[in-house]
């Protein structure tokens, strides 16, 4: 959706520039940028005047990966991602009781926790024994798995297990029964979400929510959407949107601000967990197993694929271990499917090589790297330089995406950027730094493809900062801090703050 009357953007800076400039933002374009005060009476007639006082503009932000229902639901739920052991855990939903205990019908949900380095085991009986009959189930903060006491098992419909935990297929064929709030209120939730994340120069989001987002985005849709939205389709659905002839970037609604986005598959789990499918066993592991675990065999993924290509759509395929990145290039070359593999936590020289001779795009997300770099060194002993190898793919010509996979990490571009060109937080040291990309190189992998740089007959959908990454970078070592003066998406202010 885009603003009737053009929008003229004063004494603006770019990125990397020094010089002012003015930008004429016009029918969903930039129309026309020079140096400050160039352009014509006759290009700019009838155009709102905005003066950015020397103010940094780029193209807006993407969030390659999120999980916006997930996001939204997540940030409303009890967090327990600071909990360093089971028992830990089970303080902090204790204290939840003690302030504000869910109903006699109440269902608490937690979220975030990681218990890949914890000294103690999850099991129901410790949540029981502060929950009694309330239903209490905690998500993991990869969503690959929950943890639940014996009322929240029945809830989630799965039979009793000492454990309390529910991994991969199971879980997630199940993570709906969290989600009691009910369409309106679920809706309102996605949209406060989106205007925070417009707020940190978001201009778009991949929505890869197991859901059938289709019919989803459609309800949700609507002129004034704080961002685009480019909506994935799982297998279940798949035959819907093939019926209707939809392909990757079609429109799914009359603003054109939501697009079919698309086929998701997941082929292995995650690293906390240790599913991961990995061509090395887990340290202690044994049995079928020890390897993680290969949800979507090469038989079934390749076939797969191989139809939503021949119907228009990309493919984006969920593979963390470097057995299960082998398999996605596999399917890829096999099937002639374009798109990106999801993730690629670990990944062997050959595959990096293999990513970009196919040119299947890496989506990643930065932040993972600095929340799990501890259980990497654990678990993926010995190969952790292979780990997260942005620096490698790059220099390879791997096209790279950033995102978050929130709620895994919150939906903030400036954290997956610094992630990218820091390798560190928390004040810790940097973690296999000579995997950095520059900042450029990151700025560019937030933007969704399109040139790093404002240009005529790109859309009008820009971001102006009060801060220069750059200089930010160079002072204080980190663009976490990045502050957002307002965001454009078609021309129309989804946040402004000057």
């Amino acid at each position: 959706m885009t603003t009737d009357r053009p929008l003229l953007l004063r004494r603006a800076r770019r990125v990397g520039g020094d010089g002012l400039v003015d930008v004429l933002l016009r029918g969903g374009r930039v129309a026309a940028l020079g140096p400050a005060g160039s352009l014509g009476d006759d290009t700019v007639r009838g155009a709102e005047p905005v003066d950015l006082d020397g103010r940094r503009v780029l193209p807006g932000l993407w969030d390659a990966h999120a999980h916006l229902t997930q996001w939204a639901l997540a940030r409303a739920r009890l967090d327990v991602a600071g909990a360093t052991s089971a028992a830990h855990a089970a303080r902090l939903v204790a204290d939840r009781f003690a302030t504000a205990p869910p109903g006699p019908d109440g269902l608490l949900v937690g979220q975030g926790f990681r218990d890949g380095l914890w000294p103690d085991a999850p099991t129901a009986d410790l949540l029981d024994a502060v929950a009694g009959e309330v239903p209490v189930v905690l998500v993991s903060g990869d969503l690959h798995c929950a943890w639940a006491s014996t009322a929240g098992l029945r809830h989630l419909g799965v039979p009793h297990r000492a454990s309390g935990l529910v991994r991969e297929a199971e879980w997630l064929d199940r993570m709906a029964a969290l989600d009691r709030v009910g369409d309106a209120a679920t809706d309102a939730l996605v949209t406060d979400a989106l205007r925070d994340a417009a707020a940190r120069g978001v201009v778009g989001v991949v929505d890869l929510e197991i859901a059938d987002n289709r019919a989803v985005w459609r309800r949700r849709s609507a002129p004034d959407l704080p961002v685009r939205v480019r909506a994935a389709v799982w297998e279940q659905h798949l035959d819907a949107v093939l019926a209707e002839g939809l392909r990757t970037g079609d429109a799914l609604d009359a603003t054109g601000l939501v697009t079919q986005g698309p086929l998701k598959v997941i082929t292995d789990g995650a690293l906390n967990t240790r599913t991961a499918w990995c061509h090395d066993p887990y340290p202690g592991l044994r049995g079928p197993d020890a390897h993680g675990v290969l949800t979507v065999p090469p038989d079934r993924l390749v076939p797969l694929m191989a139809r939503a290509a021949e119907h228009g759509l990309t493919c984006a395929i969920h593979a963390i271990g470097d057995a299960a990145n082998g398999v996605a290039l596999d399917a890829f070359a096999a099937s002639g499917a374009r798109g990106s593999v999801e993730h690629v936590q670990l990944v062997t020289a050959d595959d990096v090589q293999r990513f970009a001779a196919l040119g299947v795009m890496a989506s990643v997300q930065p932040e993972h790297a600095m929340d799990d770099r501890d259980v990497a060194d654990r678990y993926w002993h010995g190969r952790t330089a292979r780990a997260f190898a942005y620096a490698a793919l790059h220099a390879a010509g791997v096209r790279l995406a950033l995102g978050s996979d929130a709620p895994v990490a919150p939906l903030d571009p400036w954290a997956a950027v610094d992630a990218a060109v820091t390798r560190r937080r928390d004040g810790r040291p940097a973690w296999h730094p000579e995997q950095r990309l520059d900042l450029d190189v990151a700025l560019a992998a937030s933007v969704d493809g399109v040139p790093p740089d404002l240009r005529v007959g790109g859309p009008a959908d820009v971001v102006v900062l009060d801060d220069d990454p750059a200089a930010l970078l160079a002072s204080v070592g980190s663009v976490r801090g990045t502050r957002v003066a307002g965001t454009l998406v078609g021309g129309r202010w989804t946040h402004r703050a000057l």
